[in-house]
């Protein structure tokens, strides 16, 4: 499924106050009295893919220009998906675009119901639809559009080969960066390394041990408070066991109050079982007290004053203490920075050794892009002089019979991401003039057809599936005008064709005719889109011809017009 616009709503821009156009799949002509807001068409239709906003085109006395648009897409395309990028939404196949630009300049855009900078719009354009307007040719005179407009051309015969310089120009590139990374970051790499190496050594002189320093807090809280630790667990001892060396009359011990709890409880625990219990409970508790009271003796015992040691470990966490800080908010973190920083030194000591395998790489894969850029070249130079003689036949019939377009290709300087040809499309209006860029070497009409000519020679080559002319037949009539409209009747066979003209041979072959209409009440301007029956295109068509829309020699010939259409079309 082909994206194409079903329906344009366009609101206070130039002189339309509001206008609604259902657009058909194939062919659709906008025509009308000058001044009724053709070109408007046209521009609203820029604006809606991202054109640029001239505030002078809002309409005299609205706050702004409003510009909606419905289109039919495939829900599982690369639009749909490009719309699911941004956040909008795609639901049943149909895309909403908006956008509206105020009397102050100020732009906004919506795309499936979110709010995206206009930029969104010019790139999902590329995919959807190509504005030729009188002045708003962009598309085909970008260079890059050039060329890849010329490879669609070319076909099959680029494709192997293109997809084999894309692989190695990939690679030649993250060579060429890695090699200008290793080379002229020299002197930092250098920097770097001997900051590790630094580093590497400070850690290695402390050797710290995963937890080490938490086991040294621990010690040195110890060393520093030992008499108040032996102290504490002496008068512990004492308050549980009492002191046997002690000749004086003390108070009585933890273990004498409990002994005697427990007699005067043993005593009666006969005459009632739950008595029985609390003196087991307080034997227990007499166990447990003597095997604390040992404990505080061994305790007391081991606690020992030694300034030397309290010394040595004081010093040791300085150390540690000082690497961690520069290094990890712990020994662990410093060991594992040790291991980066050391993995780090190899990689930037191998980089001499590093920097020759690449160079030798470098040389083999430049050759290699050199022969594919050839190949891509010597493909382009036949595509393009295919296409020239393709255009040029093209415009002969387009009453430019003196005009030839040529494609010139130029190497560039230095390899580029599709090779290494830049690719020019140029004019010749006449066999006098030497050809010219298209946006120099013709006038606006002439340019349209140019355009007309290119999309029709690219029909089945380029992707866009929707092309807008604001009238491609300027400046010819006749014959030439006929062919413009059997051209377009051709592109519309695979594409959507929204076309401004005001000639009727054109208009003729058409398969949906819209009419831009006006009425004047004096003050206000209203203009709005019609779309035209048989009988209602007949009549259009005569007031094209003839200015009067029920001439009976203007009818006759309008529905002569539309047969001769409808029979090149069958």
């Amino acid at each position: 499924m082909r994206p194409r616009v079903e329906e344009v709503r366009i609101q206070g821009l130039g002189v339309i106050d509001e206008a609604v156009l259902v657009l058909s799949p194939g062919f659709t002509v906008v025509t009308g009295e000058t001044g009724a807001g053709k070109t408007m068409v046209v521009t609203g239709l820029g604006l809606l893919f991202g054109g640029r906003a001239d505030p002078a085109r809002v309409r005299p006395g609205a706050d702004r220009t409003t510009i909606e648009g419905t289109l039919q897409v495939d829900p599982a395309g690369r639009v749909a998906q490009q719309v699911q990028d941004v956040g909008g939404e795609v639901e049943d196949g149909e895309l909403i675009i908006s956008r509206t630009v105020s009397v102050e300049g100020r732009s906004r855009a919506w795309l499936g119901g979110r709010t995206v900078p206009v930029g969104t719009l010019t790139y999902l354009a590329e995919d959807l639809v190509a504005v030729h307007g009188q002045m708003d040719q962009q598309r085909l005179l970008q260079a890059a559009r050039q060329r890849g407009a010329l490879d669609r051309y070319a076909g099959e015969e680029l494709v192997k080969p293109l997809r084999a310089y894309e692989q190695a120009y990939k690679r030649h590139r993250e060579i060429a960066e890695r090699l200008a990374e290793l080379t002229t970051r020299a002197r930092e790499r250098a920097q770097e390394a001997d900051q590790l190496r630094f580093g590497l050594g400070e850690v290695e002189k402390a050797d710290p041990k995963a937890g080490e320093e938490n086991d040294l807090r621990e010690e040195e809280e110890r060393l520093s408070h030992a008499d108040s630790l032996r102290g504490a667990a002496e008068s512990a001892h004492r308050a549980l066991l009492g002191d046997p060396m002690s000749g004086e009359q003390a108070m009585p011990d933890a273990i004498a109050l409990v002994g005697e709890a427990r007699t005067a409880v043993e005593a009666v625990r006969d005459f009632d079982p739950a008595l029985g219990g609390i003196a087991d409970r307080l034997a227990e508790a007499g166990y447990l007290i003597s095997d604390v009271a040992t404990e505080l003796a061994a305790y007391a015992e081991s606690i020992d004053s030694d300034p030397a040691r309290l010394a040595a470990v004081q010093e040791r966490r300085a150390e540690l203490i000082h690497v961690i800080r520069r290094y990890g908010h712990d020994t662990s973190e410093v060991l594992a920075w040790a291991a980066r920083a050391a993995a780090r030194v190899a990689e930037l000591d191998g980089d001499d050794d590093r920097i020759a395998e690449l160079t030798r790489e470098y040389e083999e894969i430049t050759g290699l892009l050199t022969e594919l850029a050839a190949e891509l070249t010597r493909v382009r130079t036949a595509a393009a002089e295919r296409f020239g003689q393709a255009v040029t036949e093209e415009l002969t019939a387009l009453a430019m019979p003196h005009a030839r377009v040529v494609v010139v290709i130029t190497a560039a300087s230095e390899f580029g991401p599709h090779g290494v040809d830049e690719v020019e499309l140029r004019l010749s209006p006449h066999p006098a003039s030497p050809p010219l860029p298209l946006n120099k070497g013709a006038s606006g009409g002439e340019l349209s057809r140019v355009m007309l000519a290119i999309e029709v020679v690219f029909a089945g080559a380029d992707p866009v599936p929707t092309f807008v002319f604001d009238e491609v037949d300027a400046g010819v009539g006749g014959k030439a005008a006929v062919e413009i409209g059997r051209r377009l009747a051709r592109l519309a066979r695979t594409s959507q064709v929204i076309v401004v003209t005001h000639l009727p041979q054109v208009a003729a072959f058409a398969d949906q005719h819209l009419v831009v209409e006006k009425a004047d009440d004096g003050s206000v301007v209203r203009s709005g889109v019609i779309a035209l029956d048989m009988d209602g295109r007949a009549r259009e068509l005569s007031r094209m011809l003839a200015g009067l829309e029920d001439s009976e020699l203007g009818r006759a010939h309008a529905q002569e017009l539309l047969s001769i259409a409808a029979a090149d079309k069958a």
